[in-house]
């Protein structure tokens, strides 16, 4: 049985905290770094990417590199015991979106992988 916790919490079948396979656990972390605003949690000020706080930017390439060197910095600064970043690809959409696209080396089961994120942005 996994040692991780699911995120969002969830209760499983039994009624017990529900876990989570490794690929999935890393998967949700990086989504808490990406979607947490720094500032937001209490005791650690300084975690989060600050992505959200251009979610009323308007869609651009601008937006699109801005976001990638948040997303690669805060990844690297919070998540590199388990992970190596490879590339961020940010890609603004025609429907005020952008999707994030993270491909990073899992330290832990020692393989490739990637995960898609998609903010909304304003039109």
């Amino acid at each position: 049985m996994p040692g991780n916790i699911a995120f969002p919490y969830q209760f499983d079948a039994r009624g017990r905290t529900a876990p989570t396979d490794d690929e999935t656990h890393l998967r949700d972390l990086i989504g808490q770094v990406l979607m947490t605003a720094p500032g937001e949690r209490v005791n650690r000020p300084d975690f989060g990417s600050g992505v959200l706080q251009l979610a009323f930017a308007p869609a651009s390439d601008t937006l699109a590199a801005t976001v990638q060197y948040l997303i690669q910095g805060a990844l690297q600064k919070f998540l590199s015991h388990r992970l190596i970043v490879q590339t961020v690809t940010v890609t603004p959409g025609d429907d005020g979106t952008l999707t994030i696209t993270v491909a990073y080396f899992d330290r832990l089961t020692q393989t490739a992988r990637s995960a898609s994120f998609t903010a909304v942005t304003a039109p």
